[in-house]
């Protein structure tokens, strides 16, 4: 075993297969709910547009096109409620996922930097905090829970996956200006934010959170879920000017580039808003029928007032709950693949088709 890869926790995924075997054996067919990846058409005028582009011989640039910084920055102020952007403030990344793997290694941080992020996780922070030696740090409220002297890296994620909590715009402005006092970076992971159903979420590139500046704090934001491009691989940072030169510089040297027909779909996507309203309306259908069925079932819901999962629980071991499900032919994802404290949750996600999400309330019926 390599020295990365003995660091490395498990892959978690690798655990659920002899479920996915057990769901795959219903006689109707597996409904596989654990995966929250996008399974309806790409929007037709994003297919367009990247067909377009695809006559693209040459390199693409880092720092995207001069029209994808402007659609970046267009949004941000249009969606987000940013002031003031300019093309400083916005970098595309080849997914978010690459991006939070190997944010810690590019910041340079590692043995005797800490990177903290929530008790109830993505797993692929603490991955991030790994593969550069850093020490990985949970919390449940960062300014009570952290030693500010050793954090190098704080992430926020709002809406949560896997919770799908939304942090209010009152608590996000407290920890942002905590932060600031300790001079600690802020990487607030946002993926989720179009996704909200019983909130609204907030960015903390608002100014009501900022209060009109950027130092110290970057957005993460995707087009993976808003517009059912995880194929594409879509995504983009933004925020202090001076964080994202940096990361800029050291992505050239890395050739870290995002394709330049993905750049053009890109312009797109955001470009437009009815694509999203669509696709909100898909999902809210079918969370609302999996939320009634799972509770008529004896579930309980908690949090989830916002992203693309139910974070549900039968108060028992999550394996019990994954093997009960996986008996009814339906795939869920234990909890404590985003944490020990949630052992005794799953997360459903709502991201199948609809025939298939009928398939799973019939079953819980």
């Amino acid at each position: 075993m390599s020295a990365v890869s003995s660091r490395l926790p498990v892959f978690p995924w690798d655990k659920l297969e002899p479920y996915k075997k057990t769901a795959l054996a219903h006689p109707d067919g597996i409904v596989d709910l654990s995966v929250g990846t996008p399974v309806d058409p790409v929007p037709a005028l994003i297919q367009e547009a990247l067909v377009a582009a695809a006559d693209s011989p040459g390199y693409p640039t880092v720092w995207g096109t001069p029209a994808l910084r402007d659609a970046l920055t267009g949004w941000c102020e249009r969606r987000l409620g940013a002031v003031g952007f300019a093309h400083e403030n916005v970098l595309p990344v080849v997914g978010s996922k690459e991006l939070v793997a190997w944010l810690p290694t590019q910041l340079g941080l590692g043995a005797g930097d800490a990177v903290a992020y929530p008790r109830l996780a993505y797993p692929t922070y603490e991955v991030g905090a790994r593969l550069c030696g850093a020490t990985p740090v949970v919390y449940d409220d960062p300014v009570a829970d952290l030693d500010p002297a050793a954090v190098g890296l704080l992430w926020l994620n709002s809406p949560s996956n896997p919770t799908g909590k939304v942090l209010p715009k009152e608590e996000l402005t407290r920890i942002v200006a905590w932060a600031r006092e300790h001079g600690i970076l802020v990487f607030s992971d946002e993926c989720y934010l179009e996704l909200g159903w019983e909130a609204d979420p907030v960015s903390v590139l608002h100014p009501d959170v900022n209060g009109g500046s950027y130092e110290g704090i970057v957005a993460v934001h995707s087009l993976s879920k808003r517009s059912n491009l995880a194929g594409y691989r879509a995504a983009f940072v933004a925020g202090d000017p001076a964080v994202l030169g940096e990361l800029l510089r050291i992505r050239k040297h890395g050739g870290m580039m995002t394709a330049a027909p993905v750049q053009a779909a890109t312009v797109a996507a955001l470009g437009d808003d009815a694509h999203v309203a669509e696709q909100r309306a898909r999902y809210a259908a079918r969370r609302a029928a999996l939320r009634a069925a799972l509770e008529a079932h004896g579930f309980r819901i908690e949090h989830s007032e916002a992203s693309l999962y139910l974070w549900a629980t039968r108060d028992e071991p999550c394996w019990e709950t994954v093997a009960y499900l996986a008996g009814k032919g339906i795939l869920v994802a234990p909890g404590d693949f985003y944490g020990e404290a949630g052992e005794r949750f799953v997360r459903v996600a709502f991201t199948a088709t609809d025939e298939r999400v009928e398939a799973a309330v019939k079953r819980l019926g």
